[in-house]
């Protein structure tokens, strides 16, 4: 049997595969007025796809979880039952073709309010639909940024409040896991990088601090979501910036401990994205390492990413117990069914539908 294509038990949510859909921005989520935020026919047509093509779990797009929380005007929202309705539709496709439907939370924070990235990715003013971003500090991700708003205190907790009710929503839509997204840049990761986070108060400074806001949605978000269904976290391990206090491999295994701790089932290890001109050696595999050390040092199932493209390099981080599952990102959009091409290779049983035989 090929690692790559034994089930994984997370709680008593038994997963097909080990090869998971990365989550991935579309930006075609509708832009404005009582649509604003909600999925679209593309996201059935997309997410169908790669259901069918085999993937054991996949992780919808960054969904916000407050209209400013958008990276851009054009992602996905679960604030509102319009767009709960909508989600719902994808959900049940993708458990129509036997995958898991998964779905990741999120809040852009300082990096909100910019345009589609094929058309430049930049700022986008207010009077041309954007909006103010806010963050832990009033620091802007980079000079051509607008300057967030620092948020209060209690502001903070609304927003502690805004994930737990995002995630009930995902569980009225029929998800079946949820992923809290706290890397790249985006507003959990924000706090947790003294490189974005001036705080003084119980919110910044010590890793204890900077921590909290991670642990406070993480733990209201388990509140929420039932006992019996498993809870993602996504983490950058590291910003890969050496020069100044930034946030490191050593504190992401620190964090991974108290995630554990705190209900979390498996991280989903990224790097990166908290400043614009960090030194990033991608390459094949580059941030399995991290997800090798957090599975190891924390005792906490990972999931790797970044540049996995051949059956047999994502066979080895597996059998070679670097990480649980590998996540797909780029290659799911080259070849939706790279799942079914890699069993073919592996020799393992593809699982095409019976609508596909014809192509086995």
């Amino acid at each position: 049997m090929s690692a790559l294509f034994e089930p994984i038990t997370l709680r008593s949510l038994t997963v097909r595969n080990r090869i998971w859909m990365a989550p991935m921005c579309m930006y075609s989520a509708l832009p404005e007025g009582a649509g604003t935020g909600v999925a679209t026919d593309f996201h059935l047509a997309h997410l169908g796809a790669r259901a069918a093509g085999g993937v054991g779990l996949l992780l919808v797009e960054a969904t916000a979880v407050r209209p400013e929380g958008r990276i851009s005007p054009y992602d996905l929202g679960l604030w509102n039952e319009r767009q709960q309705e909508q989600l719902a539709r994808v959900a049940a496709l993708v458990r129509g073709h036997g995958a898991v439907p998964a779905i990741q939370l999120a809040h852009a924070g300082r990096k909100a309010a910019t345009d589609r990235p094929w058309l430049g990715g930049g700022p986008v003013a207010p009077e041309a639909g954007g909006w103010q971003p806010v963050g832990p500090s009033a620091v802007p991700f980079s000079a051509k940024h607008q300057v967030p708003h620092e948020l209060t205190v209690a502001e903070i907790k609304e927003l502690v409040d805004a994930f737990a009710a995002a995630a009930g929503r995902a569980l009225a839509a029929g998800f079946q896991a949820v992923e809290i997204h706290g890397a790249h840049g985006y507003l959990i990761h924000s706090f947790l990088s003294p490189l974005a986070n001036r705080r003084t108060d119980e919110y910044g400074g010590s890793f204890e601090n900077r921590a909290r806001f991670a642990l406070e949605v993480v733990a209201a978000v388990r509140a929420v979501w039932p006992a019996e269904l498993p809870l993602f976290f996504r983490t950058s391990a590291t910003d890969w910036v050496d020069d100044k206090p930034s946030w490191t491999p050593e504190e992401t295994v620190r964090l991974a401990k108290e995630l554990a701790a705190a209900g979390v089932d498996l991280v989903d290890t990224s790097t990166g994205g908290l400043v614009p001109n960090a030194k990033i050696p991608a390459g094949p595999g580059f941030q399995v390492p991290f997800a090798a050390r957090i599975r190891g040092e924390a005792g906490l199932p990972t999931g790797a990413v970044g540049l996995i493209t051949d059956p047999a390099q994502a066979e080895a981080v597996l059998t070679e117990g670097r990480a649980d599952v590998v996540l797909l990102g780029r290659e799911l959009l080259r070849d939706p069914h790279w799942p079914h091409r890699a069993a073919r290779t592996l020799g393992a049983a593809p699982s095409w539908p019976d609508q596909y035989g014809w192509a086995v």
